[in-house]
């Protein structure tokens, strides 16, 4: 039993991180993206790689996932942020679909569809990280690192210059702001930081595959913001909690077959994102609502 609550502790970090980082560039810049899943893949690989070919620090597999994933977000972000609201969100989904393509075709990085396997465990000053308590600290550790940097960016000028931008572009135009730089700037920190998540997951399954990375993961995170609340500290948490919590509680259900449990899983996803459109638009914490003037 407390193997499976670690590992639901595990997971629910891994999510968190990822939540909280695309709620950095949803909830605070406005910016709506599909393609989120694509960084955390990044991460991923990037960290599975160095750990297997070149050395298995967590701290230099990590910086590498970060800077990566942070550059080749701004590469293909600052053709994309030429575009706003709804088209945004269908070249982001173009962005998804192309980065997914990619995890299944270039085997010799990504091992294609069968993944990579035999991921070594990250050492820290020379102690290899083993026990599932090790990797439950690592989560945790990776979870108050995320929130400490996306809230002290947001405390600064810099998360000032977001807000503005997402409240209106033009008048943060006319104000002086070079809103291309800074939006591209805040992709760039949702990126690199959502590789942490990405770095942390692959060590701790030790095997990675494009199944974790798909659209559906993308969809997953942006509900997990929504339902909890844009804009906001706890509301990424809390969605985060609300939608891990779901699959590990249906499956006490003795009346439902295994089977059903993903169709079960995404009728209640959508009722709940249904609900909460119709009757609190901000969130359960009561964020920003979806559609307010930008």
């Amino acid at each position: 039993m407390l193997a499976y609550l670690q590992n639901i502790a595990i997971l629910f970090c891994v999510n968190a991180m990822l939540a909280v980082t695309l709620n950095f560039i949803m909830g605070y810049a406005g910016i709506f993206s599909l393609a989120h899943a694509v960084f955390f893949g990044v991460g991923a690989y990037v960290a599975a790689n160095v750990a297997m070919h070149f050395t298995d620090s967590l701290w230099i597999c990590v910086a590498a996932a970060i800077l990566v994933s942070a550059l080749l977000s701004m590469a293909l972000a600052l053709p994309a942020l030429r575009v706003r609201g709804e088209y945004f969100v269908a070249a982001s989904l173009g962005l998804q679909v192309i980065g997914v393509t990619i995890f299944s075709e270039w085997k010799g990085v990504t091992g294609g569809l069968g993944g990579l396997v035999g991921i070594p465990p990250p050492t820290v000053f020379g102690h290899a990280l083993s026990s599932p308590g090790e990797f439950l600290a690592l989560a945790v550790g990776g979870l108050i690192l995320v929130l400490l940097a996306t809230t002290a960016l947001l405390r600064g000028s810099f998360g000032r210059s977001l807000m503005a931008i997402r409240d209106s572009e033009s008048a943060a135009q006319a104000a002086g702001k070079w809103v291309a730089a800074i939006k591209a700037l805040s992709v760039a920190v949702s990126a690199g930081l959502a590789a942490v998540a990405g770095s942390v997951y692959a060590f701790y399954m030790s095997f990675v595959n494009i199944e974790g990375f798909m659209l559906e993961t993308s969809i997953l995170l942006m509900a997990m913001v929504i339902i909890g609340g844009t804009g906001t500290v706890l509301g990424p948490l809390i969605g985060a909690a609300l939608l891990m919590a779901l699959p590990a509680a249906l499956t006490y259900l003795p009346f439902l077959p295994p089977q059903e449990l993903g169709t079960l899983q995404q009728i209640i996803y959508g009722a709940i994102m249904v609900l909460l459109m119709m009757y609190r638009p901000g969130g359960l914490v009561g964020g920003r609502k979806l559609g307010a003037a930008r």
